[in-house]
């Protein structure tokens, strides 16, 4: 192995570094990288645009929910079914929410959070605290959220900040935010390069909406394969447009009957992963609640820690807005 520059070999006293863009060619030194940097160029260009196909274009393993850190079962794409804690920033699905609660009504016990075990907050103040201390602490969750609520709230400008500093630490979804803001020019320009671009890194982190509209994108420039490929991999981590995208696709003739079957047997496949009884219990719950209690939103939380455990009424769980 030989430095593309000078050509010298790589031993114990010189160690080459590769190109950090192309990972192809390597180098001695800094200035012989710089001494070759004309003639690498154009290859460089070649190389990296080949590595960012193949990343984009790669099966993630999970989507960007990823799984329920108690029973570590695949969280649904559906937010109603599951909750976001504000104080660890775990995002807890239904089944395990609802178990909680059970064990703490039936141990006449203080609510705590079902995964790190922090008390339920006893006012909002309290509850706002505990997610602004998520936000410090660099929580890429929990800044995300922050995004939301200001967006929400027409505060278009704080969004943006919040989501482009959760977007740097690698969350999916404040990517998938960040390109709607570049899309319909909320606190920014517009800029569909830069909508594409945040478009692109939310599929690659799991996303499969992000993903299906990548795919609806490539249909409408005409690049059929591309927009398949997008469709096929987020009806693979059970998205619900894309399979339909694909059984259009196979109508009209852009989607072969193998490749169709085997993305609905992968789709039908996601879907089953994120079932359990437990969830099953809780979405039972959900269509027939008890009035009592309610734990819709983190207020309701609230609501439920400051009531005196003993006449705390019999069931109901905690599950929307995140």
């Amino acid at each position: 192995m030989r430095c593309a520059s000078c050509g010298i070999a790589e031993n114990d006293e010189t160690k080459l570094k590769r190109c950090a863009t192309c990972q192809s060619a390597r180098y001695c030194s800094i200035s012989c990288q710089k001494d070759h940097r004309s003639k690498h160029k154009n290859l460089c260009k070649k190389r990296a645009a080949e590595i960012r196909e193949e990343i984009l274009f790669r099966q993630p393993e999970s989507t960007h929910q990823g799984d329920c850190p108690i029973c570590l079962l695949p969280l649904s794409l559906d937010h109603d079914d599951s909750t976001m804690m504000g104080c660890c920033s775990k995002v807890i699905c239904d089944g395990c929410q609802l178990a909680n609660r059970l064990r703490e009504l039936e141990g006449m016990q203080e609510p705590k959070c079902p995964f790190c075990r922090h008390p339920a907050p006893k006012t909002d103040e309290e509850a706002d605290l505990n997610r602004e201390r998520r936000v410090e602490a660099n929580d890429p969750v929990a800044t995300r959220e922050k995004g939301a609520v200001c967006y929400e709230n027409g505060d278009y400008g704080s969004a943006f900040q919040c989501w482009t500093k959760a977007s740097k630490l690698g969350d999916a979804e404040a990517h998938y935010r960040m390109a709607k803001l570049y899309r319909d020019g909320e606190g920014v320009e517009k800029d569909s390069k830069k909508e594409w671009r945040h478009l692109e890194e939310a599929a690659i982190g799991g996303h499969p909406a992000a993903r299906h509209n990548l795919g609806v994108r490539e249909g409408g420039k005409g690049r059929i394969e591309r927009a398949k490929k997008h469709f096929i991999i987020a009806a693979n981590l059970g998205n619900d447009e894309s399979i339909e995208a694909l059984k259009g696709g196979y109508v009209k003739g852009f989607v072969r009957k193998a490749e169709l079957g085997a993305a609905i047997r992968a789709y039908q496949a996601a879907k089953d992963e994120a079932k359990s009884p437990q969830r099953d219990e809780a979405e039972e719950f959900q269509r027939n609640p008890i009035p009592e209690l309610d734990f819709s939103t983190e207020s309701a939380w609230v609501n439920y820690a400051t009531a005196p455990a003993a006449t705390a009424p019999t069931a109901k769980m905690s599950s929307k807005k995140r």
